[in-house]
């Protein structure tokens, strides 16, 4: 759905909650942060009953009627569901069927068997970035934490000099690169193209897990001297397969939506011509919907076919596939309810006008925003999703290329500083046997490398693009 159809949507719905000053809604924006910040540090509370208590404490600080914010909440869920909820469902189905059936092994194990030595950290980071891009965080990690503990131990290596590549490919897929959840809300709030957006994230994403990964990886296992903890290995799933997937079958349905996504923005490109046969055609086969589609279509062939996955199994897997996702889908729709009263109260605009008198780009702006939530809740997907909300105006009459940087500068502030408030600083503190100091000497360094080394690269791509 197109920021367009969201604000027409929007507009037909719900009017504008109230015309308080700049001062009373300032403090309402803050007052509601903070409500949702200790709903989710200091009473351990679901984000999306804390995002949804937090629209409506903003609502009522602004000085609206209950009834008005309430709507302006459940449009903005609706909406933002509507927009990114199927293409967040086709994603989890392809990472689940990537995962049962043995494909993300096969393609773990065959670069493993052709690197060695200096070059492992590069197969790593090189693993976890192509396995990120239709897979969550969270089950990335989980995915490939027994392939880290596996290479360390048999090959003898520092567990950092393995591990901080494979999270850092996972890190910046998440954050920068679409069809993850964070970067489609963002593209659905302030109406960027996904296709120019996956490109530009691409080449902002490479040069970033680079540095975050291999190259920071030797300065962690100098920092963080561990091995890989002596437990057991957790049982992947292809071990319980008689056969699985082709390396090529494999990598050509992961990389499939992202090859569809990009085709559309290169012809949007070069035909440019919306009347145009081939520009027609593109727009249906690139569009996120169709290509996330097509690759689940064509995993059912190329991955479970060949796993020997008989036709009420593959039924199966697409039910256990959305399960896990629920909370996701329930987060991201209350964080677009948050954006939409933050919209329909007036401090979209109240942004816009104070903006205008400072002379720090919008960029910089969107990242810097992006950063303060993300260090308050811990969470990458709000932060996105509250900053686009807060900039979405900044993006009325910004260029497309700038508008994809947009997205992409919200992303990396996201990531900024990973810590005891973040699940997934727990997640890899656990997997790893760090202290919660080893943990923030590399992980949440790392993190912080990824946010202003790629927002660093936003803003240098701006002065060229």
């Amino acid at each position: 759905m197109t920021r367009l159809n969201v604000e027409l949507l929007a507009a037909d719905t719900v009017e504008p909650i109230t015309s308080a000053g700049h001062v009373q809604l300032g403090i309402a924006v803050l007052a509601g942060i903070a409500v949702i910040v200790a709903l989710i540090t200091q009473f351990k509370l679901h984000a999306f009953l804390a995002l949804t208590i937090g629209s409506l404490a903003l609502g009522a600080f602004a000085g609206a009627p209950l009834d008005k914010a309430i709507a302006s909440f459940t449009t903005g869920l609706g909406t933002t569901v509507a927009g990114v909820g199927v293409l967040i469902a086709l994603g989890a189905i392809l990472g689940k069927m990537l995962a049962d059936s043995g494909g993300a092994d096969q393609i773990v194990d065959t670069i493993l068997a052709k690197a060695g030595g200096r070059s492992m950290p590069w197969a790593m980071v090189l693993i976890a970035s192509v396995i990120g891009l239709p897979l969550f965080f969270e089950v990335g990690v989980v995915l490939l934490i027994p392939v880290v503990l596996m290479v360390a131990k048999r090959g003898n290596y520092s567990l950092m000099r393995i591990g901080i590549p494979a999270l850092a490919g996972l890190s910046v897929m998440h954050g920068l690169v679409p069809p993850h959840p964070g970067p489609l809300v963002a593209i659905d709030a302030v109406g960027a193209n996904l296709g120019v957006t996956l490109a530009l994230g691409v080449l902002v994403a490479v040069p970033t897990v680079v540095v975050a990964g291999p190259l920071f990886s030797r300065f962690a296992a100098r920092w963080v001297d561990v091995p890989a903890p002596d437990r057991m290995i957790p049982q992947r799933p292809s071990e319980d397969l008689e056969k699985r997937p082709g390396f090529g079958a494999t990598l050509a349905t992961i990389l499939l939506p992202v090859v569809l996504m990009l085709s559309k923005a290169l012809v949007d490109i070069v035909v440019d011509d919306p009347e145009h046969t081939v520009q027609r055609v593109f727009d249906v086969v690139g569009s996120p919907l169709i290509a996330l589609l097509t690759a689940v279509l064509v995993g059912i062939f190329t991955l479970l076919r060949p796993a020997g996955f008989a036709k009420d199994r593959v039924s199966g897997l697409v039910e256990k596939g959305l399960a896990p996702i629920a909370g996701i889908l329930l987060i991201v729709g209350a964080g677009g309810g948050f954006k939409q009263t933050l919209i329909d109260c007036g401090v979209g605009q109240m942004v816009l006008d104070i903006s205008k008198d400072w002379s720090i780009p919008a960029l910089l702006l969107a990242w810097l925003i992006a950063v303060v939530i993300r260090l308050a809740t811990g969470s990458a997907t709000v932060a996105t999703i509250s900053a686009a909300g807060l900039v979405a105006p900044l993006a009325a009459d910004m260029s497309t290329t700038h508008t994809a940087l947009l997205v992409l500068a919200i992303g990396a502030g996201s990531l900024f500083f990973s810590h005891v408030n973040d699940a997934g600083f727990w997640l890899v503190k656990e997997y790893f046997g760090l202290s919660v100091g080893q943990n923030i000497k590399t992980w949440s360094v790392m993190e912080t490398i990824i946010s202003v080394f790629a927002g660093g690269l936003v803003l240098l791509l701006s002065l060229v693009l």
